[in-house]
């Protein structure tokens, strides 16, 4: 378009563009742009996780051998750390405030060192799990991958170790009198069922951690009230039998509580269903289904937010 000045100069103008008055989500759409870094949809979500399951394992395992990597021992502190922590409990609640009262000598070494391993395995992924973005903001800002990748490979990790260290606690329970049988064979969805659980709950404290870094100061002092309201050290039936009942079921109903008894109960040859409360394995499996699906939803629900700010 041109037209002439008061000079009798032509002036030339650009014609209207056709973008003009389109808004940014207009253009955004019209051209194929989308946001970078923006949240997926959550199937599209559960699909990139599934492609990065190499990574995932990779990570955990790394990890894992880099954890003991300074230390002579080496990889002998993921059995030696709960044996001595065990040690020290037996010590102080075993002998000096007899906590094991009611059960044989034969039952509660074997009680006290499941305890010690099983809720050391919620433990160590729920610390990971608050530092999972906050202490791993160069690899979240320098990669484009699902976040939920790194709290789910730390409780990856801690499943590994566990593992490791079942070989002493199957030594321990033989050395004590209860030997491989059948019920031997459920420990396996135990630990299914506490790993999707676990996997929750680092989700949670992972998206918690990584805009609050203080909470990882805070989190041992809630873990160690949990551990010791679970059971770990002694029976919770028979601890509180003075008790109003209603207390007692519900420190035996709180997650860490039901998955360490499951453990005790397909391991320990005394420890028998009546020490478990009704409908165990249900109260397992929705423990796990809730925590580990809402867990992953509010973790995926900030998704675009992780590693900026």
């Amino acid at each position: 378009m041109s037209e002439q000045t008061h000079d009798g100069a032509v002036a030339v103008t650009a014609p209207p563009s056709p973008d003009a008055g389109l808004s940014r989500a207009e253009l955004a759409a019209k051209y194929g742009l989308s946001v970078s870094g923006a949240r997926p949809s959550l199937a599209a979500y559960v699909r990139q996780l599934w492609g990065r399951r190499h990574f995932i394992l990779a990570f955990s395992q790394a990890k894992l051998t880099a954890q003991y990597s300074q230390a002579k021992l080496g990889q002998l502190w993921q059995v030696a750390t709960p044996l001595l922590n065990a040690a020290v409990y037996f010590l102080i609640f075993g002998l000096i405030l007899n906590a094991g009262r009611g059960m044989d000598k034969d039952v509660y070494i074997p009680f006290l060192v499941t305890g010690v391993f099983v809720f050391t395995f919620t433990q160590t992924s729920v610390m990971a799990g608050v530092r999972a973005i906050a202490g791993n903001l160069g690899l979240v800002r320098a990669l484009h991958f699902p976040r939920a990748s790194l709290p789910i490979s730390f409780a990856l990790q801690q499943l590994q170790q566990l593992l490791v260290s079942m070989i002493v606690l199957f030594a321990v329970a033989i050395a004590f009198g209860s030997y491989p049988g059948g019920s031997w064979l459920l420990i396996v969805p135990t630990l299914a069922l506490q790993f999707v659980f676990n996997v929750g709950l680092s989700l949670i404290m992972a998206r918690l951690g990584s805009k609050t870094p203080d909470l990882a100061q805070l989190m041992p002092f809630v873990m160690r009230t949990w551990m010791y309201a679970s059971g770990v050290m002694f029976s919770i039936p028979i601890m509180l039998k003075d008790k109003p009942a209603w207390i007692a079921d519900i420190l035996m109903y709180n997650p860490a509580a039901i998955y360490m008894d499951l453990i005790r109960f397909s391991l320990i040859d005394g420890y028998t269903a009546s020490n478990l409360p009704e409908h165990v394995w249900f109260a397992a499996l929705i423990w796990a289904v809730l925590v580990g699906a809402a867990g992953f939803v509010y973790f995926w629900k900030a998704e675009e937010r992780y590693g900026r700010g």
